[in-house]
């Protein structure tokens, strides 16, 4: 599990550049109390945008990264030894719930059955989370708000929301942004002039095409930004794509070979 606490003030926010009302449809959840789920390809800037909107809203984060081990305890809290005595510690979940802070759920759908039990009461009008173990019945504190995110495209039929759980959460697709918008999100983020950003992003975009042929997933805006960051430090433009926009897609050699002539043909 991977929990961590950020607050910040607006000014702070990390860089984020809407592609539509997005940014407008997460305040008014915030404001009504309102579960949101996002949608949206692996790396297409769901985890940043929750951070932008945790920040812009001046609000404590909690973000766990779900994995196939995480368990609804790992969410809300265990007794542990410490110093020769049993203590109850609160998990990321219920730090949230107390302090009325946003809880991001990276991959919901990643994480153990048990878990989507947990969230059914928070997500409906009764906002409580109740704790086993130590028999409290917590109400979630003002401003407590669960944000959750998975990858439609990436679900098998062991791993998906059943539709109980998603008709509990407002939805908000994402998507890899358009090329004009991609070009200066990557040109802001790695320092590299956007005349140079521009193949990178072409290059991506041919790369995508070829998700479920050839690839299992397509290339993600952060995989392009490494790419770029690479270069602006100087590295050669086929060592920074081999490394950064290649290797990380597949481990198959004939498919390798065949990208890096798509890059050459992009690239020259």
């Amino acid at each position: 599990m991977n929990a961590h606490t950020n607050l910040k003030g607006a000014a702070d926010a990390p860089f984020y550049l809407a592609q539509g009302d997005e940014c407008a449809l997460f305040e008014a959840a915030s404001a009504n109390n309102l579960p949101i789920l996002l949608k949206g390809p692996t790396g297409c800037g769901k985890t940043r945008f929750v951070s932008h909107m945790a920040a812009r809203l001046g609000r404590p984060l909690y973000t766990v990264a779900c994995h196939d081990d995480l368990s609804a305890a790992d969410l809300i809290g265990r007794y542990l030894l410490k110093g020769g005595e049993t203590v109850w510690v609160d998990g990321p979940l219920t730090r949230a719930v107390r302090e009325g802070a946003i809880c991001y759920l990276d991959e919901v759908v990643e994480a153990r059955k048990d878990v989507t039990v947990v969230l059914h009461p928070l997500t409906d009008d009764r906002r409580i989370l109740p704790i086993d173990r130590t028999g409290e019945e917590l109400e979630a504190a003002p401003g407590f708000m669960l944000v959750a995110s998975y990858n439609p495209g990436y679900q098998n039929i062991l791993k998906t929301l059943k539709p109980s759980t998603r008709q509990r959460f407002l939805a908000v697709e994402f998507d890899f942004p358009t090329p004009d918008v991609e070009i200066e999100v990557v040109a802001r983020e790695s320092g590299l002039a956007p005349e140079r950003v521009k193949p990178l992003v072409r290059l991506a975009g041919k790369l995508r095409a070829l998700k479920g042929q050839d690839l299992e997933e397509g290339v993600s805006t952060r995989l392009i930004v490494y790419a770029a960051s690479l270069i602006a430090q100087g590295m050669s433009i086929d060592r920074a794509v081999e490394a950064a926009m290649i290797e990380p897609l597949t481990d198959d050699a004939d498919v390798k070979r065949g990208l890096l002539d798509l890059v050459a043909a992009i690239f020259g």
